[in-house]
């Protein structure tokens, strides 16, 4: 039934072809393999290689009757005019006393950021290369178990996205997948008289179960799996309107109407997923709400800048506080409305979002702030997305938080 589903990470950069990585020139020489590591040390006082710490200062390379062959770099060549004499004097000093020849060689500018850069790489000069270190599920692919659990949670969210006025709008579903459950949902609320059910039940019976709640009656409601040549499900155009996130100024575009309960510009659905996760927290843990506000900088400072590190929660009074979200929830082990909470999630750090729109750039900024692990999305968006097809906000490096992006691309199923 899934077998056409997959699941694509979406890197921090855009990646490269292997054979169009930029360079930079570098003076280089052969050198007698016997003062290497006296050159190697020298080199390193005087002329670093700091912006290209990925290139290594030798190259090694095995010549006709086994012998091996040494090239050192000296350091890096001058834009402007003769790159040779434009050689520092410390630099020059060294080439005299080893009788150095120098030349011009490229290097690659960039660290790389597959094995299949860094073979290319090599080809002009040695670098260094490190494959991805995250700790977070799915960088490095997924077991069946946890395809099924995305998948689900991806069919979830599309058949959310069909609002009544048959108009398609984008859905937001928050999971914590520790549990694999339903923490909050939502739709766009920008100018639609669509109601989403996103509100905060507190229950004492147990939820739903995935067949009934997703595996039954989707084929009829949800967006469809083919795709144009950019991405889109094939459908017309205008029916996308309703996507904030494609069309953030879309709201202006319509007609006043007070009669709209859900209007506002700024509504997309992932804010209004984050509201309604917020509120959930202020009914599980209504005594702790002071002592949250009151401490909410401190916890920001005390969060790790990696998406990887594990939920920190706060301590509360609150005592075998029994949970279920309403029939609508996704609970994939059945345990969800029988977990006992006794402290208060710090916003949604540990949490998955699952989306059927990749986001707009005020929505991926939200979801940092929020402390979100990973995203999935299933549609891109070429107008304003900013997790892979305008910006790549997941890889700014001076943002306090990271996360994973996937691509889910959906199968002929639904």
């Amino acid at each position: 039934m899934e077998e056409m589903w997959q699941i694509v990470h979406i890197p921090d950069n855009p990646p490269i072809p292997p054979d169009q990585q930029p360079t930079v020139d570098a003076i280089a020489s052969l050198i007698d393999p016997l003062f290497a590591n006296t050159l190697v040390r020298r080199l390193n006082q005087i002329a670093p290689l700091e912006n290209l710490r990925h290139v290594k200062r030798v190259h090694k390379k095995f010549v006709q009757g086994g012998k091996t062959q040494l090239s050192v770099i000296l350091c890096l060549a001058s834009q402007n005019g003769n790159q040779l004499d434009s050689i520092q004097n410390d630099v020059q000093e060294l080439m005299n006393s080893y009788q150095l020849s120098p030349f011009i060689t490229k290097v690659c500018k960039y660290a790389a950021s597959s094995k299949e850069e860094w073979e290319e790489q090599c080809k002009l000069w040695p670098t260094s290369y490190h494959p991805p270190t995250y700790n977070i599920e799915g960088i490095t692919g997924f077991s069946q178990e946890d395809s099924q659990s995305v998948f689900s949670f991806m069919k979830y969210a599309i058949q959310l996205a069909k609002s009544g006025d048959n108009l398609e709008v984008n859905a937001a579903v928050i999971v914590d997948p520790s549990v694999k459950q339903v923490i909050a949902k939502a739709c766009d609320q920008t100018c639609s008289c669509y109601n989403p059910k996103n509100e905060i039940t507190l229950e004492t019976s147990c939820s739903e179960k995935l067949e009934t709640s997703v595996c039954h009656g989707i084929s009829g409601g949800a967006l469809s799996c083919k795709e144009h040549s950019n991405g889109f499900p094939a459908k017309s155009e205008h029916l996308y309107t309703g996507v904030s996130c494609l069309c953030p100024w879309g709201w202006a575009e319509q007609e006043s109407d007070m009669s709209l309960r859900y209007c506002h510009p700024l509504r997309h659905a992932s804010i209004v997923a984050i509201e309604s996760s917020a509120a959930r927290d202020r009914l599980l843990f209504p005594s702790s709400g002071k002592t949250q506000d009151n401490k909410s900088f401190e916890m920001d400072h005390m969060q790790s800048c990696s998406a990887a590190s594990p939920a920190k929660r706060q301590k509360t009074n609150s005592t075998n506080i029994q949970v279920n979200y309403g029939e609508d929830n996704l609970d994939l082990n059945g345990e969800g409305c029988s977990r006992s909470l006794s402290a208060r999630p710090y916003l949604c750090t540990g949490f998955d979002m699952y989306l059927v729109w990749e986001p707009c750039i005020m929505c991926a900024m939200a979801l940092v702030h929020q402390r979100i692990r990973r995203i999935f999305f299933a549609y891109p968006n070429p107008k304003a997305g900013a997790l892979g097809s305008v910006h790549r906000l997941q890889g700014q490096r001076s943002l306090n938080h990271h996360y994973a992006v996937f691509r889910v691309l959906v199968g002929t199923d639904i």
